[in-house]
């Protein structure tokens, strides 16, 4: 019995362990197995399973912190309409609330103007330069604008009668256009400067200013040119006329000048704020000069432009603005914001 139960025993021992073997390769193989099946199942799910929204989209809002606008020009229809970053032009209504417009470009658009007829015209970055001729409901694109090889932003557009306009921009760019913005030529070939605003004076008159304190007169559209002596070497960075003889230019360090001969001459006035001045216009209804520029500065001076008075826009509001607009009792500002100033209070959209 002992040798029977001796002989069984290893036997039973053996089969237990073959089972107990292949039961701990099977444990293996499930156990290595898990962290490929959790990966496929992810990849599965990454494939075929599509997340579903809930709730809504929040859209941003048409005025955003982030958003500069850097030109301004009346709306057709009341307000204002202003361009800037990215392409972007809105329509502003007399109470503040804003209206996107389809643009035809993401190039920064540096400056826009209309004429009468809800035809108007925008310019910008790389050349970019936009028309309408449906009171902004749509823009189109101008192709064959003249071009630099080197630099192409332009700055600063100002329109005339009869679908006149002229841009102004780097590389000597002075590009010239008679059909409400649909083909433009230039008035000067291209050079070394930056041209940074033109005014268009009655008869056909141009006054140009730029960089380093260089301006240029032309008395017959831009046929002959004159460069008048400069008693400054700052740059100058807009100029305006009330007639067709005085006019005020500014620039950067808070420089004022005056002409009374239509450009020829040029006398620097005193200020108190030496902050960068970025604008100048005529205020016809309220009888004087507004300008703007860094840091919430503003200037003003009556109708012979020789007192002038400075100071902040808001003690709070150290915001700088490229553009000033008269409109009525207020003038509206454009720049790292947009807003109205009455000369004494300043009311920011969106603040």
């Amino acid at each position: 019995m002992d040798r029977i139960s001796s002989t069984v025993e290893p036997e039973l021992t053996s089969a237990e362990a073959r089972h107990s073997g292949l039961r701990g390769k099977v444990v293996k193989v499930t156990v290595s197995s898990i962290p490929w099946l959790i990966i496929g199942g992810l990849l599965w799910a990454g494939l075929f399973i599509k997340p579903q929204p809930e709730g809504g989209t929040v859209k941003p809002p048409e005025l955003e912190r982030r958003d500069h606008f850097y030109g301004i020009s009346p709306a057709p229809d009341g307000g204002v309409w202003v361009a800037g970053s990215g392409g972007k032009i809105l329509a502003v209504d007399n109470q503040g609330r804003v209206r996107p417009m389809a643009s035809a470009t993401q190039q920064t658009l540096q400056d826009i103007a209309i004429w009468d007829g809800g035809r108007g015209v925008a310019v910008g970055n790389e050349g970019a330069v936009l028309i309408t001729s449906n009171g902004g409901q749509s823009w189109s694109a101008v192709d064959g604008v003249p071009r630099s090889a080197v630099a192409n932003k332009l700055t600063r557009v100002r329109v005339g009668a009869d679908g006149q306009a002229v841009a102004t921009g780097e590389m000597g760019a002075l590009l010239f256009s008679k059909d409400y913005g649909a083909t433009w030529s230039r008035l000067r070939d291209e050079e070394d400067v930056a041209w940074n605003d033109v005014a268009l004076l009655p008869g056909g008159g141009l006054v140009v200013v730029g960089e380093f304190g260089r301006i240029l007169v032309s008395p017959d559209g831009g046929g002959t040119w004159q460069t008048p002596k400069v008693p400054v070497e700052s740059s100058l960075m807009s100029v305006a006329f009330r007639t067709a003889t005085d006019g005020v230019a500014v620039g950067l360090e808070g420089v004022v000048l005056t002409t009374r001969d239509g450009g020829r001459n040029w006398q620097q006035e005193k200020q108190g704020n030496h902050s960068h001045l970025f604008d100048v216009a005529w205020d016809a209804a309220n009888q004087r000069w507004l300008g703007v520029g860094a840091l919430g500065a503003w200037v003003r001076a009556g109708i012979d432009a020789t007192d002038w008075q400075s100071g902040q826009l808001d003690e709070r509001d150290l915001a700088w603005h490229t553009r000033i607009l008269p409109m009525g009792k207020e003038a509206w500002l454009a720049g790292a914001n947009i807003g109205r100033w009455d000369g004494t209070l300043w009311h920011a959209l969106g603040r």
